[in-house]
Formats: C-alpha cells, structure tokens, sequence
C-alpha cells in the first residue's frame, strides 16, 4: 500500500506556492486539507454549467442540479455505509451537524436530572452546544478523564453510567491528542445501557474506513473540507427512526410539504432537515472528493500518513531537546500536537511559517482538554495524503533552528 505522492501532489495546485521565497509545507490538514484539481473543476462546474436552485424547478438546469447533489447523497451513503440515502442530512458542517443534533434530538431525551456523557477531549462543537442545551434544560455533563498517554479511560467511562444516563456524545478521533477512541466498544457499553450515541467524526473520515452500520452509531457527523472536500459542507448521518421521530432544527423553505397560517405540515427525510437553499454546488463537488479517497485508497493514505507519522516523532524526540508531545496513543492519528521548552507556541507557529511550514497554534477548540493538560496551547503539525518524508524532513531541520533561537 504505497502511495505514489510525487503524481498526487500534481493534482493540488496550491503545493506548489512559495511562502516568503520558500516551498510551501501545509502540515495544516487537520484543520483543513488542500482539494484536488478535480474537486476544483467540479465547483467551477456547477458554478458555470448547472448553477439553479434544487428540487424547485421543471427546467433542465434545476433538474440536472438536483440530480448532481443528490447522486452526491447516495455516493456519501454508499461512503459511510448507511442503510439508506435519506438517512444522510447536508450541513455546513460538523459543526452545524451536532447543534443540529443538540437542538433537536437532545430535548427528546435529555430531562431535568438527566445525564450526558462527554470526554475531555471533545473539540468545542461537541460541548458548547450540549451547553447552550442546559440554558432550557436542567441535566448534568459528565466527562470521561484520558490516561497519561491520550487514550480515554475507559474504566471511568464505564461507571459514569447510571439510570439518569441519557446520551453520550464522543470524538472518533481527538483533533489534539489523534487518539482514535474505541467508538465501537463505547457504543455497544452505551446500548446496553438504552443509551443512544453521538459520534464527531471530524478527525476520523479523512483517515479511516467508517462503517457507520459496524458502528451502530446512532448518529456520526462530519465535514467535507477535511476530507479533500469543499468549504461549508457537513453531513449528518442519522438512523431513519431517529431522524423521523425528531422535529425539524430550522424552518422555512424546502422542509416543508405545506404552509398555511392555520398550521405547517413538514417534508419527509431528508428535506425536513435541509431548510433553505443549500450549497447544491459544494454539495456536488462532494462526491469527486470522495471519488478522489477511494480511488487513492483510504487504507493506503492511512498506511502512508502513520510512516510520516512515525518517521516525524523519532526525529522529534531524538533531534529536539526539551520537546513535549502531547497523544501518544497506539494507533493514534497522524497528528503531532507538541510544545518545546518554554517557548510560546505562537512564537514557534510564526517563526516556522517564515521558514515556509504551515502549523496550527493555540488551544484548537479544545480548551477543557489543555486546561487537563495543564497547558494553554500547542503546536499542532498534522499529515495528509500529499505530504512527503522529505517535508517532514524539513519540518523537523526549521522546528531545530526555531527552537534554538527561542531557547
């Protein structure tokens, strides 16, 4: 399973950018990875061929738009292995995914004196809107504490459970640490329990095979940018009698069957999910994303991300004194998350970018995670499909000089 990364590099233009006269090194891709040429083409596509408004019209180019962006549904099932396409709501994003989720699936479940289940490590979008949740109703948050070395403890996460155990909500993959959590084992210990669960797959999709049927899940959310994807495009994945016994999140156009003044009856799934017009063309450009992970080969960008994975951390832990990496669970995600001395990890962020390598700085969204870290941020470098050994290599020679000069 090896990647010939030399001819996928040729499909992302923006790699070959210079930053302050040097080569660009995106380490980056958690936050967002780079889009191949064909994602491109297809937005450009659809902005120049077939740009109307979805399932509104009779003429050709509404009805050839609504075909594009729901074949993209069918091949986002087929991707994740739902039972059926309408079990599949576009978003924004993940984000918007799990407010959705809070705001309407968690008043049906969550009552005054209930309990939520949480792990520290869950990125703000899995606690801030469970939050907002407890303004209206009064139900307590539990969280699952990690071990030393970022796994969770899944000792703890089993005696949280109680007759009061409403929901839990969990990262598949921390966006910090890259533990990849144990999904399938929690969601079995949580169904046992009669508890349903929710699944931020943010971290997860762009780097692993998702099976959400395997899983069980009853819900698992994430985002298409990180994916190779396009900007502001979620998806939801929710099982069929959930979604249909929960009310609509937003109202207004399209997720609705009829409007009278006297009352509003709403559309089936997935519609009753999707108010407004969504972003039809991002929506479309989806699917060449997920044509570009299968024909690359998920397992085969897995495999190459963890050689860079490990080739970057012996570095690291050889080469950089004082260097204090954060995650190191068997199996983690090709995320390094680190700190080096004393030095602020915003001055370590600008002074690599001046040395053409793209990191990401500060709390990530996570900042119950670096308040149990005892820490206020770090520096996250982060690998994709397009990422060499050679950039890695440059990486840890500029992370050399910078260390030094903040020493």
């Amino acid at each position: 399973m090896t990647l010939d990364v030399e001819k996928i590099r040729e499909e992302f233009p923006i790699l070959a950018r210079s930053i302050y006269n040097r080569p660009l090194v995106y380490l980056d891709n958690t936050a967002t990875s780079q889009t191949p040429r064909e994602v491109v083409d297809a937005l450009v596509d659809g902005y120049t061929r077939t740009k109307a408004n979805v399932h509104r019209g009779v003429h050709t180019l509404s009805q050839e738009a609504t075909e594009r962006m729901e074949q993209s549904r069918r091949r986002v099932a087929a991707y994740i292995n739902a039972a059926y396409e309408r079990e599949v709501i576009f978003t924004r994003g993940t984000t918007e995914a799990l407010n959705l989720v809070a705001a309407s699936f968690g008043p049906m479940v969550l009552r005054p004196g209930s309990e939520l289940i949480l792990t520290v490590m869950e990125h703000h979008a899995n606690i801030v809107p469970w939050q907002l949740l407890q303004r209206r109703i009064p139900f307590e948050i539990k969280v699952v504490p990690i071990r030393e070395d970022g796994s969770l403890d899944l000792d703890v996460y089993r005696s949280l459970f109680s007759e009061h155990t409403a929901l839990v909500s969990v990262c598949h993959a921390s966006n910090v640490l890259g533990t990849v959590n144990p999904v399938a084992e929690m969601i079995a210990e949580a169904h046992a329990h009669g508890v349903p669960v929710v699944i931020d797959g943010a971290q997860s999709v762009p780097h692993m095979a998702v099976d959400v049927r395997a899983l069980d899940a009853d819900f698992y959310a994430f985002s298409a940018h990180k994916m190779y994807g396009p900007q502001g495009v979620g998806v939801l994945y929710g099982k069929e009698h959930l979604l249909e016994a929960m009310p609509p999140y937003q109202g207004g156009g399209e997720m609705i069957e009829s409007v009278s003044f006297a009352g509003t009856t709403f559309a089936e799934l997935p519609f009753k999910f999707e108010a407004g017009t969504p972003d039809f063309v991002g929506i479309a450009a989806l699917e060449k994303a997920i044509d570009w992970i299968e024909r690359t080969g998920i397992d085969a960008i897995a495999a190459h991300e963890h050689r860079l994975l490990d080739h970057t951390t012996r570095r690291l832990l050889a080469e950089v004194p004082d260097i204090r990496i954060f995650g190191t669970a068997p199996g983690k995600c090709a995320i390094i998350s680190f700190l080096v001395g004393h030095a602020h990890h915003y001055d370590t962020g600008m002074l690599l970018d001046k040395l053409g390598i793209a990191v990401r700085t500060g709390h990530h969204c996570a900042q119950p995670l670096m308040h149990a870290l005892g820490i206020e941020g770090t520096v996250r470098a982060s690998f994709a499909a397009y990422n060499t050994i050679a950039e890695a290599d440059r990486f840890v020679d500029a992370l050399i000089r910078v260390a030094a000069m903040l020493a």
